[in-house]
This record gives C-alpha cells, structure tokens and sequence, in this order.
C-alpha cells in the first residue's frame, strides 16, 4: 500500500506538542506551536522499507497523528477549523537526531530524509473519528513497546494547529499535518535514571498504531543510494 493521500502538496510537522514528550528531550514546553516543514521526498507508504541516511548513527522513530486537509483554508478560526478537515492517519515522523539538533540551523534536515515519512494505511474520515482528542498511540520496537501514549495529552489540539498554521500558510486539499508525539522516543530512553538513548539499526522493525487509524510496519534497512531516474 502507498500513501493514502495522493500527491500531498504540503507535509507540515509540529514540534513537542506533548508536554511530556518535551520534558524528556530537556526542552521548555512551547507557548505557541513550534510548526515546520517535512520534504514531500520523504513520503512513503505505510509498510515501506525504513532507510537510514548515509552516516546515520541517531535515527528515531515519533508516533503521531496525522491531520489530512479536505479544503483550502487561510486564517480560519478554531471554531470553524474542522470544517477544513477531510480526515486523519497514522504517521511515523522518523527523524535523524544528529542531522537534526547537532549540525545548526533548522530542524528540517534531520526530518526530510528518504523514506522517514511513512504515512497510512488508511485516511480516516473525520466523521468516523468523533474526538480525534482521545485515540491511543503506540509505537513498538521490536516487539517492546517504546510509546504508549494518547493524543489526549496534547498541548495545542486538532483545531488550535489548523487554524494556527493558516495564519502563516494557506492550506490546500491534501496537505498533512502531523502532530507531535507522546514520550518514548529513542533519544529519551533512560536506564537507572541515566539517559541510554536508543537509536534505529538495520534489521530492526517498527510497529506504529493510532486507535481506529490503523497500524504501519516498518523493517530499518542499511544506506542505499537511489537510482537517479
């Protein structure tokens, strides 16, 4: 199965938008949405092969749901947010942590790498998702489960973040909004109190689920460079 929104005009990413997850990677809790841009490159089908980017040593996997815009909105209300909303997914917004917080600048070259935007296996149509505010989430690796969590604990809810996005970018049928993800990302993994993250490496296999959503299964494969077409 490919991606369940075909020719995604925008894959727009939100940053520690679980106050939990923030507490865990050190950083402040945001008082607005941290809102930035994943490369459409790197979109991909539910099932599809996980590649680690060339020289990656900190590749991580984030759990989270995955807002499917129906119609185009520019600074729309939170109360009328929903209204430009066709659906939500499963997302896995893979992340290479070096690329991302240790080599300067934006957070975008650690996000938009080949194959690090799994999305699907099916967009849920808003109707069939009556409080997209209370679904479980879950990521497991290798069989052990790393997140368990709930879009509950959001800090900025479904509405807030489209009507907060469109005050900076119109939205267009098709775009994606991805989330945030709860705790029990790799680089957060503790052990007797002491940070032991734990990163992706070939051969290891990742299960992502969301209530209702559907669930993605993901084998990490070793660098290959792509044929140019």
């Amino acid at each position: 199965m490919g991606c369940p929104v075909s020719n995604v005009p925008k894959f727009i990413t939100i940053g520690f938008n679980y106050a939990d997850h923030a507490d865990e990677a050190n950083m402040p809790i945001p008082k607005e949405p941290i809102d930035f841009l994943k490369s459409n490159s790197c979109i991909q089908g539910p099932d599809d092969d996980v590649m680690l980017p060339k020289g990656s040593l900190k590749s991580d996997w984030e759990v989270e749901l995955g807002i499917v815009i129906g119609k185009r909105a520019s600074y729309v209300s939170q109360k009328e947010a929903l209204d430009y909303v066709a659906g939500y997914c499963t997302v896995n917004d893979v992340s290479e942590r070096a690329y991302q917080l240790e080599m300067g600048g934006t957070w975008d070259k650690g996000k938009g790498c080949d194959t690090f935007g799994p999305i699907g296996p099916w967009m849920v149509t808003k109707d069939e998702v009556p409080n997209p505010q209370n679904l479980k989430m879950y990521m497991d690796l290798n069989g052990q489960r790393m997140q368990d969590g709930s879009t509950k604990t959001m800090i900025f809810g479904v509405t807030k973040l489209v009507s907060y996005v469109s005050q900076f970018m119109t939205l267009e049928p098709g775009d994606v909004i991805t989330t945030g993800t709860p705790p029990g990302v790799g680089m957060g993994v503790k052990k007797d109190g002491k940070p032991a993250p734990v990163f992706l490496k070939k051969g290891d296999v990742m299960h992502v689920g969301i209530q209702g959503l559907g669930e993605q299964i993901q084998k990490v494969v070793a660098f290959k460079r792509q044929a140019s077409k």
